[in-house]
């Protein structure tokens, strides 16, 4: 069976314990498999078991090791004995990678304070909740690493401006932990569109906008899971040592498009990095229809 083909020294991070939420699909699991492949052990988060204990199998099978942990973030004395339940388990948590979180596409107008505090307790609150117990729990003490993934938030979000403010705070949040927990470093990452899972979430009228998205972009494609992956594993790693309160953008250059300015990229992309072995095309990417 092939494995991870990650750019980064086997080992890297053997006899430590990372925490990946979302860790059950998307950029989660990517993340989860390759920090697995150099040698963490992943502690899964997320809300469904049934989808934990399927990459907790993955994993294993690939000769790494991993727990599967069912939790809502959202939910405050969840996380807190979530946090405890890992560390009962595992012993240390080296580092964080808050990826859990969602979102449904509405213009501003329509979205209802329900929806709105939805997204905002999923993207901005929970992820507030994980770094906190984390933080508390064992990273004060002994140190460590938070990676924050939020989006693509330059110039707005239209369409998703419930997300796009939740995720904004998320991004102040960083900066500011970077200073008030330091010497445990605080940093985010900041993904563009991306050709994960997450796109077969969305309704059906979507897919002719997510299939332009490429188009849209100066790299003239999409990014993959294992490209975002790559850029959190540096984050937590040895190189990233000198690093917090930084926000490091994978987006192929999609905020730098200007309307003044018609030519988006030159129609040749840069050649992409697919380290993920059982990563997928989302159908949404596959299906010639409109």
């Amino acid at each position: 069976m092939s494995g991870y083909a990650s750019v980064f020294r086997p080992r890297l991070f053997a006899g430590q314990v990372v925490i990946v939420t979302g860790g059950g699909s998307g950029i989660g699991r990517c993340t989860a498999h390759e920090l697995a492949a150099l040698g963490a052990t992943v502690a899964l988060v997320g809300r469904k078991p049934e989808k934990l204990a399927a990459v907790q199998a993955e994993i294993e099978a690939a000769g790494g090791k991993a727990s599967g942990h069912a939790c809502d973030i959202r939910e405050e004395s969840i996380v807190a004995a979530t946090v405890a339940e890992v560390l009962a388990r595992h012993g240390r948590i080296d580092g964080l990678v808050n990826n859990a979180g969602g979102q449904y596409p509405s213009p501003l107008r329509d979205i209802k304070a329900k929806g709105w505090d939805a997204v905002v307790r999923n993207n901005l609150t929970g992820g507030f909740l994980m770094a906190r117990e984390c933080y508390t729990q064992y990273l004060e003490a002994n140190g460590g690493s938070i990676v924050n993934i939020i989006a693509d938030i330059w110039m707005g979000m239209p369409g998703m401006g419930h997300s796009g403010a939740a995720r904004a705070g998320m991004l102040n949040f960083t900066e500011t932990a970077a200073l008030e927990w330091a010497p445990v470093r605080s940093n985010a990452v900041a993904p563009g569109w991306i050709a994960s899972s997450g796109m077969d979430q969305y309704p059906p009228e979507m897919g002719p906008l997510i299939r332009n998205m490429a188009r849209m972009t100066p790299a003239c494609r999409m990014g993959s899971e294992s490209e975002v992956a790559a850029a959190i594993v540096f984050l937590l790693s040895p190189a990233a040592a000198f690093i917090s309160g930084a926000c490091l953008r994978i987006d192929g250059g999609a905020p730098n498009a200007k309307r003044i300015w018609p030519q988006v990229g030159s129609g040749k992309s840069p050649a992409q990095f697919d380290g993920f072995h059982l990563a997928t095309t989302p159908k949404v990417l596959s299906d010639a229809q409109d």
